[in-house]
C-alpha cells in the first residue's frame, strides 16, 4: 500500500509537468517545424523558438483551432452539395479565367432572368485563408445563399495562394476575374457596370487592395489603363467581413499571439519591407484628390469576439476612410467571432445568419442606390 501511494504521489507531479511543459513544447515545436522557424541566423532561431512566452502563445493559438471541429456538419453539407450533379442548374462550375488559368464558379440568383433580359448585378465573393489556403468549393453554400439574399449573380474565384503566388499575384487574379466578367457579360447575362466585392479576412484585404490598385491605375496589375478605369467605375461598393487592412498592425498582433513566423502573411507579402505597399490604410492616403473621388463606398463588418483579426482593424480603417471623405459604414457585431461571420452565411438556420445578412443587404441596397 505504501508503494502504491508513493507511485500515486510521484505520478501526479509528472502528469502536471506533462501538461505544463511537454504538451505545449511539443505542439509549438511541431508547428514551427512544419510552417517555419523564427527568422534568426544560425542557432539563434532555435533559442527564439524555445522562449517560454512563444511556446505558450503559439500552443494556445494552435489549440484554439480545435473549435473548428464544430463545423463538421457544414463540412459534409457543402461537400455533398458541391459534388451533387443535380445542383448544376444553380451554378456554373470550374470556369477558367485569367492569366494563370484559375477557376471560378458562378451562382445564379433565383429571380434573375438569364434568357437575355435585363442583366443581373454581380457580386464577387473572395474567401479568406491567411493568404495561404482556401478554395472556392468550400463556399458553395455561402455563394448560393448570397445569390438568393441579394438577388444577384455571385462569382467565387480561386486565386494563387502562397506559396503558389504572392499577394501581388492574388490581386492580379481578382482583377482578372473582374476583366472576365466584362468579357463574358452577354454569355451569363451579367451587368458588367454593377459589381460589388465582398471578402472575408484575407479576402477582405484583397478586395480593398484590388480596388485601390485599380483606382491608382497600378502598373503591377498589368492591365491596360483604360480597362482599369472602366472596372473601377463598375465597382459600386466593397464589403469587408473581419478584414485585415493594416499589415504592420496585424503583424504586431501575430507577434503577440506568437504566430508571426508560422503565419504565411509576411511570406506572401514578400517581407516586412512590403507591408506599407500592401496596406489599404496606407495606400489610400497616397491617392491624388482626383483619384480619391473614384474610390467606391465601403462597408466593414466585424465581430467583437474576434481574436484572429481584432475588430480594431475595421475600426481604424473606417476612421481613415472617413477622414478622407470616403463613404463608409461600420458594423460591430456583438458576440461574433472570426469564423462565425462567414460560416453562418452558409445556412439560414445558423445563429448569426440573419444578423450578418441584415447588415450586408442594407449596405448592398445602398450600393445599388435603393436607399
Amino acid at each position: 500500500m505504501q508503494m502504491l501511494g508513493l507511485r500515486y504521489h510521484v505520478s501526479l507531479p509528472m502528469a502536471a509537468g506533462a501538461l505544463v511543459v511537454i504538451i505545449p513544447y511539443s505542439i509549438s515545436l511541431v508547428a514551427q517545424w512544419m510552417y517555419g522557424w523564427p527568422n534568426k541566423p544560425g542557432y539563434k532561431k532555435y533559442i527564439e523558438a524555445l522562449r517560454p512566452r512563444r511556446i505558450y502563445s503559439l500552443s494556445r493559438a494552435v489549440l484554439e483551432m480545435l473549435k473548428y471541429l464544430q463545423y463538421g456538419k457544414l463540412y459534409f453539407q457543402w461537400k455533398s452539395w458541391y459534388s451533387n450533379t443535380d445542383n448544376h442548374k444553380h451554378y456554373e462550375k470550374g470556369i477558367t479565367f485569367g492569366r494563370r488559368g484559375n477557376k471560378l464558379d458562378l451562382y445564379y440568383g433565383p429571380n434573375v432572368d438569364y434568357s437575355g433580359g435585363v442583366p443581373a448585378p454581380v457580386v464577387v465573393f473572395v474567401y479568406g485563408g491567411a493568404w495561404g489556403s482556401g478554395e472556392r468549393a468550400t463556399y458553395c453554400l455561402l455563394a448560393l445563399q448570397m445569390a438568393k439574399e441579394l438577388n444577384a449573380t455571385v462569382v467565387c474565384p480561386d486565386y494563387a495562394t502562397y506559396p503558389k503566388g504572392t499577394v501581388l499575384h492574388m490581386v492580379q487574379d481578382i482583377a482578372d476575374c473582374l476583366v472576365w466578367i466584362g468579357e463574358n457579360r452577354h454569355k451569363f447575362s451579367m451587368d458588367k457596370d454593377n459589381i460589388v466585392l465582398i471578402g472575408h479576412s484575407a479576402g477582405a484585404h484583397l478586395c480593398a487592395l484590388t480596388t485601390l490598385f485599380l483606382v491608382e491605375g497600378t502598373e503591377e496589375l498589368e492591365i491596360e489603363p483604360a480597362i482599369q478605369k472602366e472596372i473601377t467605375l463598375a465597382i459600386k461598393g466593397v464589403t469587408g467581413l473581419s478584414g485585415v487592412y493594416n499589415i504592420l498592425d496585424h503583424y504586431q498582433h501575430e507577434k503577440m499571439r506568437g504566430i508571426e513566423y508560422v503565419s504565411t502573411m509576411h511570406k506572401a507579402m514578400g517581407g516586412v519591407e512590403n507591408f506599407e505597399f500592401y496596406s489599404p490604410t496606407d495606400l489610400i492616403k497616397m491617392l491624388t484628390k482626383d483619384k480619391m473621388k473614384r474610390v467606391p463606398p465601403f462597408c466593414l463588418l466585424h465581430g467583437t469576439n474576434d481574436i484572429i483579426v481584432p475588430m480594431e482593424s475595421s475600426v481604424r480603417f473606417s476612421e481613415v476612410l472617413a477622414s478622407l471623405s470616403v463613404k463608409v459604414s461600420l458594423h460591430l457585431l456583438p458576440k461574433m467571432d472570426h469564423t462565425e461571420i462567414v460560416t453562418d452565411l452558409m445556412a439560414s438556420d445558423r445563429h448569426f445568419y440573419h444578423t450578418v445578412y441584415g447588415c450586408v443587404k442594407e449596405e448592398y441596397n445602398k450600393f445599388q442606390g435603393k436607399c
